[in-house]
């Protein structure tokens, strides 16, 4: 770590003075320079990449035990601490699912917010009036929450963007991990002669 240190600074300060401030010598660190990168780094470097890759193909929602499922499912062997390990190194993090938080207080509620619209949902021109409204869908793994937002002169929605993470990604590529972190698309091919 303090070689790589002394090379990231070394356009900025001189080798001989980063040596002396981190206690390391000038050979070592020119014996270090030179070396040429060991077969573990370069295996490394490439499953790093992998890891990225994996992690955007994901919309950036898995953490190390899926993409570890992923790798093993690519014919990459590796452990799941070696994958959080250079999760972490590379500074790769999932998106954490917010903790459910109760924010309505039916007891104190104040009064609705007002009704701009007063009921008129004829628009004659195109985005002068957007509406939404959300429900929640009972799964197997929880609450699916729904939100639709459209335009009421055109009545189009986001229908194409619900529609692939739904279909495309959410039963097809995602690993569940009520599935044994199983794509539903692999877990149906193994238990459907069942």
């Amino acid at each position: 770590m303090k070689y790589a240190f002394i090379r990231a600074h070394s356009d900025e300060h001189a080798v001989t003075r980063l040596c002396d401030l981190l206690g390391v010598s000038t050979s070592g660190y020119y014996d270090w320079h030179d070396r040429p990168e060991s077969d573990r780094a370069g295996e490394n470097r490439k499953l790093t990449k992998k890891i990225q890759h994996l992690h955007q193909r994901s919309n950036a929602i898995y953490g190390s035990p899926k993409i570890h499922k992923d790798l093993l499912a690519e014919g990459e062997h590796c452990g799941v601490n070696r994958v959080a390990r250079l999760m972490r190194q590379a500074d790769i993090q999932s998106k954490m699912r917010p903790k459910f938080v109760v924010t309505t207080n039916s007891r104190n509620t104040t009064a609705p917010a007002p009704d701009l619209l007063q009921h008129n949902f004829k628009v004659d021109e195109q985005d002068v009036a957007w509406v939404s409204d959300t429900t929640f869908i009972p799964t197997r793994e929880g609450w699916l929450f729904l939100a639709v937002v459209l335009d009421l002169f055109s009545r189009q929605e986001a229908r194409q963007s619900i529609f692939e993470y739904i279909e495309v990604f959410y039963n097809r590529q995602r690993r569940h991990e009520t599935l044994n972190y199983m794509t539903p698309a692999e877990f149906e091919a193994i238990y459907a002669g069942n």
